[in-house]
Formats: structure tokens, C-alpha cells, sequence
């Protein structure tokens, strides 16, 4: 999507924008896993400038070679060449350790990047929060009134959760609003960095194949499921705070039923697109209990894996939901009528991220045992984009099958490297551009949905139905997903998940059942 950012920023010979990159909450998880990985990415495939200095602060005392040791522990090495960046790029980072709320600490911090920018004739900052909620507004504050200044361009990225409801969201924009411009702010919802989801634009407005068809009278429902294999793993003390659905429901998957029902931006500029969003945002009303199914799971089948209430960091007797899945409605005229089923999960069956788009069945009724069409998008892993047909079994009969027209990207694209969500936002905000993240209003729209039940989740007024940890999911799952719609048709069908190496002849895990 096009950049929105027309500052007079200095350049290197190349064009390449000249920044200082604050990595706030250095020390932290976030920041060795997602973080640092993302920007030494972006390092090597010359997407950061050479002359970037990347500085790291955070409250535990580091030096230089531990620092080092903690930004690399998650960086995978392919080649020399890789081991030879990762040396040069370990040049331009350095660390200090200080405090989230003493002016006296960032007043060192703003010492440190003053010589930096000496250094490398940088005019813009990127403040990079991979810090906890509770701090936000603490060192927003010290940033704005020891690190800011109008001669230098200065950009904050906030990673989720924007709150934990209306109220909450609404308070933590007021307070962040205060000292930071909305055009300043980048609320990062790492989905949207991912390959399929911004490739979503793409597929609805650059084909007219898509176009007739993608509303009420063509489709019947549409399915937006997440599954994780892996539980909390002794991390359950702070999932318990939040839930499934904050977790993963009321950002990654809504943002991703934005853009799939989204109407046609007036261009690809970042405010013409988040308008659009908030559209259809706000023509979602809140979900009401018939339309919810929660779950949380228990040990596994053959007692190998423990449950949610076996982590010694879960209050004993949480009714914290690890599944859930809620349908919802856009009473607009594209899709009124059209059921949206958001489905998530924790120590499920399998690990993927998809959206299936289920049309209505065939009126004519010459033939028997049809299965509907669908358009599935994988989003994760084996990204692909494959449409579910009917037909004709080769031979001197008429019967029918199911087949599929199949555009997966480890066979089709298998000389392209796909970057990592995070590469393509931190890019993204060093560009300027705010396509693929948050707008306040887009975010108080999103609570106003999810509120309401959240706040009957919270009281303890819907139990969780247990399932076994390593299954599909809680009992009834089936049914709500068929009250809202959807069907799974007569027939088999098994996805073949083609890759480079099917096509070559090699071996294969066993494809899975879609």
C-alpha cells in the first residue's frame, strides 16, 4: 500500500530514510522473539538503512556482549552470508538500562541518541513499546517530555492489548492522545503484517472474477478460524487476565473480517482504507449470548498433557475461556443476513490460521450428493488460496467430485521469501504508512462489539465447556457453527497442500481434511 509520509526527512544516497530505532522493553520476550529478528530482517535484505542505530532500553542491567547474546537468540542463520549481517548489524545496536518512570533515566537515553543522530545525520525516531500495558502511559510520558521534539519526524508503535474493554481503550487513548498525535501512534496488530491477510485487497478489488459474488447473495457464511496446538505452557497467569477473545478474537480475527467484507477504499491511502474498516465496524452490533460458544481445556486424552487448571499459575476454578467462537452479523446491504463465525482456540488438533468463504447451494437439482463452493484462504502455515468446486469424475459415468483450483504459495512462488508479519510492519512504520495498523476510532468500534459479553465472561455468568486438550474443541462445537450455516457436504475432500517438493515427487505429511 502506498506510504503516506511526505516529511522532508533526510536520506542516504539511496533514498533510504535516516532513523533511530528505540527498542523499549529490550530485555523482554517480545523484543529477543519479534523485535529485534524482525529489524536485523529487514537489515539483511537492505530494507534498513546501514547507517540505522538500533538502541535498546529496558530496566534489567546488561552489558554489551549480553545485550548481543539476548538480541540473537532468536535469529535464525541460513548462510555465511547471514552470519557475516548479523556481525555488522550487532555494530549498530547498543544498549541502556534504566527506569520506566525517572525523567533522570530517558534525560541519559536522550544523551545517547543525541550523539547517535551526531553520528549518523539521523532526523526521525522510532519508539518501539514491546513493554506491558501498565507502562504505556509511564514512559509515553517520559518520552514526551525528555526524548521529543519538533525538529526530529517521531513515530511510537504500541503493541496490544489496547485495553481491556470500552472503558479502559477509551481511557488509555485519552491519556496516550494527550501526548501523542493520532498521526504519531502505530497500534501494531501483527495479522495485519501477515502475507494472506495483506494480500486480502488484492484478491477482492484486483479481480473481477471475485467481484459479483462476494455478498448476501452469493454467500451463505463465512469462517475465520484460528487454532493454536500448544496450551499456556506455565503462562497461564497472564492469559487468565485476559481471555481467548481479547487475545486473539477482538484484534487479529476482526481485523481480518475488516478487510474481508470491507467496501472498495477510494484509494490505497492508509485513511481511505481504515475508514472503510470502520464501516463496517460500526454496522456490527454487540454479541449477545446465543450467538457464543466457550470452551476451555483439559488434560489430553492419554493424561499426557496437562489443562488449563493444572498450571500452577491459573487461579484455581477460572472459568477464563482458551476457546471460543461468536458469530456476527454487518446489517449493511452486502452482507445483511450473512453469518460471520470467528473461531479460536488454544490446544487444539492442529495449528493454522484461516478464512473459508462458503457459497449457497446450487439451485438446480439435476445432481446429487454436490458439495457448495468455497474460496479458503490459509493464512498460516502453508499459505495458499484455494477454491472448492464440483466436478466430473473421469470416466464413462457422470458422478461428481469435489476438486479445487489451487494457488499455493510453496509451489507456485517457491523462489520468493515471505517476511515475517513483523518485518513488513516495522517497514511499514518507518515509511509512514498507517494502512496496516489501528486507527483509534477503528479500535472503539471493535470494543463496542465485544464489551457487552466480555463483561458477562468476567462474572462468571457463561461456564466454559471442557475439551481435551489436543481435540477440535468443546461439545457443540458442531452444532453452532451448523446453526449459523455451515455445512461440511456429502462428500470427502482433503486439501492436497501442494509444495515445491510435491511436485518434485517427494514424500509429504499427510495432508489434512478441510
Amino acid at each position: 500500500m502506498s506510504s503516506d509520509h511526505t516529511s522532508s526527512c533526510a536520506t542516504d544516497e539511496k533514498g533510504n530514510y535516516l532513523y533511530t530505532v528505540i527498542v523499549l522493553g529490550a530485555s523482554g520476550d517480545l523484543a529477543k522473539k519479534k523485535t529485534f529478528p524482525a529489524l536485523f530482517g529487514l537489515y539483511k535484505n537492505k530494507y534498513l538503512n546501514p547507517k540505522t542505530h538500533i538502541v535498546g532500553y529496558a530496566r534489567t542491567k546488561m552489558d554489551q556482549a549480553t545485550f548481543e547474546d539476548h538480541v540473537t537468540k532468536y535469529i535464525k542463520l541460513k548462510s555465511e552470508d547471514d552470519k557475516a549481517a548479523l556481525k555488522d548489524f550487532l555494530k549498530l545496536c547498543s544498549y541502556q538500562d534504566g527506569q520506566y518512570d525517572k525523567d533522570s533515566d530517558f534525560q541519559r537515553l536522550e544523551q545517547r541518541l543525541v550523539q547517535v543522530e551526531k553520528e549518523s545525520g539521523a532526523t526521525e525516531r522510532l519508539f518501539y513499546m514491546a513493554l506491558p500495558p501498565s507502562v504505556f502511559i509511564k514512559v509515553a510520558t517520559c518520552l514526551k517530555h525528555n526524548n521529543y521534539s519538533k525538529e526530529i519526524i517521531t513515530r511510537l508503535i504500541v503493541e496490544k492489548p489496547f485495553g481491556m474493554d470500552l472503558e479502559s481503550s477509551r481511557k488509555l487513548a485519552k491519556e496516550l492522545g494527550a501526548l501523542f498525535s493520532e498521526e504519531e501512534i502505530y497500534r501494531i496488530d501483527h495479522y495485519l503484517g501477515k502475507e494472506m491477510v495483506k494480500n486480502m485487497m488484492i484478491l477482492r478489488f484486483a479481480n473481477v472474477i471475485f467481484g459479483s459474488i462476494w455478498n448476501r447473495q452469493s454467500i451463505d457464511n463465512v469462517q475465520i478460524t484460528f487454532k493454536e496446538k500448544i496450551g499456556t505452557q506455565g503462562r497461564g497467569g497472564y492469559f487468565d487476565e485476559f481471555g481467548i477473545i481479547r487475545d486473539v478474537m477482538q484484534n487479529h480475527l476482526l481485523q481480518i473480517l475488516t478487510l474481508v467484507a470491507m467496501e472498495p477504499p477510494v484509494s490505497l491511502n492508509s485513511e481511505d482504507v481504515r475508514d472503510e474498516k470502520v464501516k463496517v465496524l460500526r454496522f456490527i452490533p454487540p454479541i449477545t449470548r446465543e450467538d457464543i460458544l466457550l470452551g476451555q481445556y483439559g488434560k489430553s486424552e492419554d493424561g499426557k498433557e496437562p489443562g488449563y487448571l493444572d498450571d500452577a499459575t491459573v487461579p484455581k476454578g477460572s472459568k477464563t475461556p482458551t476457546y471460543a467462537a461468536a458469530t456476527l452479523f454487518i446489517n449493511n446491504e452486502r452482507w445483511a443476513g450473512v453469518p460471520f463465525v470467528l473461531k479460536c482456540g488454544k490446544a487444539l488438533d492442529q495449528q493454522k490460521t484461516e478464512i473459508r468463504i462458503q457459497f449457497k447451494n446450487v439451485a438446480c437439482g439435476i445432481f446429487k450428493s454436490l458439495s457448495r463452493n468455497e474460496i479458503v484462504i490459509r493464512v498460516q502455515p502453508d499459505e495458499a488460496v484455494y477454491v472448492k468446486m464440483m466436478n466430473k469424475e473421469p470416466g464413462l459415468g457422470m458422478k461428481t467430485i469435489i476438486s479445487d483450483l489451487d494457488l499455493s504459495y510453496s509451489s507456485r512462488f517457491n523462489d520468493s521469501v515471505i517476511p515475517e508479519a513483523y518485518e513488513a510492519l516495522i517497514l511499514d512504520a518507518l515509511n509512514g504508512d498507517h494502512s496496516n495498523f489501528v486507527r483509534n476510532d477503528e479500535l472503539d468500534a471493535a470494543w463496542k462489539i465485544f464489551t457487552p459479553i466480555l463483561k458477562k465472561i468476567d462474572q462468571g455468568e457463561i461456564n466454559p465447556i471442557p475439551y481435551a486438550y489436543g481435540t477440535r474443541g468443546p461439545k457443540g462445537l458442531t452444532e453452532f457453527v451448523a446453526k449459523h450455516g455451515y455445512t461440511r457436504g456429502e462428500q470427502e475432500y482433503v486439501w492436497p497442500q501442494h509444495s515445491a517438493a510435491a511436485a518434485a515427487g517427494k514424500d509429504q505429511k499427510a495432508p489434512s481434511k478441510n
